[in-house]
């Protein structure tokens, strides 16, 4: 029998090391299996908006959910003024449980993890959403997520080019650096309309918490398709109003995503179709070659769910985790304080 009393725990160093030992490109094309076959049965899970709370400078956030079977949860913020700061704009960790016992059977980093999911995530859309044989991606932000996304479009929907613009050049040419070397063609711009040039897939991950215009109608052509990832809460937004009127919207969970997406934006009612209906076949993706597409993402418990259940199922064969004496387990489960004398 397990010692139910130890969690397995993956630490940023652990996290590192099984990401590089399977490779970024492999994982975030599993995570995205994963996530596929979890939105397959969507119906099944619990879903609520994610709790948050709110600050001047930034928000932090609950994100739970179940199958029935396990639970898993995330505790993630976003504070755009850390990066000034020194410090991450994002951090996170997660928890999944059995359901049967409430046993915890995984504790892990998520600041990495969540990095790799929410490419996924992105790669997972476009690849039901973008244009047939799309091969060039703008990118506007270059910041902590924009490698992980370049990369997860090349090994998801295979993207050979990633243009770059950021409004600090230094971001662009960190994100050039890292990504030389991965295979992809790697064009650095001086404004957001040079990287849209010839771009079929619009990728805009920006941090501020603002609303923000970074695409603006006139610079959005027919038959792209737009992953609208910077907008995650109430205030932020990345898209001016009229390029959403123009577009067919996909989403994870309306609930959430009239809240703290593009569309907060927009009427209540205003028409979007849920992407889990897209994979399972019950809604229409893309409609035709010159349809705007738009992923209007801020991402959702189950994607983290999917990522959280990948890790613990790699950790069955791969010895990237610590045991941690997280669980109180007295010999009799009705003699805690027993258990707390005895530890004299």
């Amino acid at each position: 029998m397990e010692h139910l009393n130890i969690v397995p725990f993956v630490s940023v160093d652990n996290m590192m090391k099984l990401v590089l030992h399977i490779g970024p490109e492999q994982v975030m094309a599993d995570i995205a299996t994963y996530i596929e076959s979890d939105f397959r049965r969507w119906e099944s899970f619990d879903k609520t908006p994610r709790v948050a709370s709110h600050s001047k400078v930034g928000v932090i956030e609950l994100m739970p959910t179940s199958d029935g079977e396990m639970y898993g949860f995330k505790y993630v913020n976003g504070h755009p003024k850390n990066t000034k700061e020194g410090l991450q704009t994002v951090t996170a960790f997660g928890l999944l449980a059995e359901v049967d016992t409430g046993y915890p059977i995984l504790l892990t980093e998520m600041t990495i993890l969540t990095a790799l999911r929410t490419a996924a995530m992105s790669a997972l859309a476009a690849k039901y959403l973008a244009p047939k044989d799309a091969k060039v991606m703008a990118m506007i932000g270059n910041g902590a997520q924009s490698e992980f996304q370049a990369l997860a479009f090349k090994a998801i929907c295979g993207v050979t080019e990633v243009r770059l613009f950021d409004i600090d050049p230094a971001a662009t040419g960190k994100c050039a650096a890292n990504l030389a070397g991965s295979g992809l063609k790697i064009t650095a711009c001086k404004t957001p309309e040079e990287a849209i040039e010839t771009a079929a897939i619009i990728t805009t991950v920006t941090a501020d918490k603002q609303n923000a215009t970074i695409l603006t109608d006139n610079m959005v052509g027919a038959g792209v398709h737009i992953n609208a990832i910077g907008g995650d809460c109430p205030g932020k937004t990345e898209l001016h109003r009229d390029i959403l009127l123009r577009s067919g919207i996909f989403v994870e969970y309306p609930p959430q995503t009239r809240i703290e997406g593009e569309i907060q934006q927009l009427d209540p009612d205003h028409p979007v179709t849920e992407l889990w209906q897209v994979i399972t076949g019950a809604a229409t993706g893309r409609q035709n070659a010159r349809q705007i597409t738009l992923f209007d993402s801020v991402g959702f418990a189950i994607e983290d769910f999917s990522a959280l259940r990948y890790i613990h199922d790699k950790l069955k064969t791969l010895p990237f985790s610590d045991p941690l004496d997280m669980i109180a387990d007295p010999d009799d489960p009705r003699d805690l304080y027993g258990m707390l004398l005895r530890a004299k």
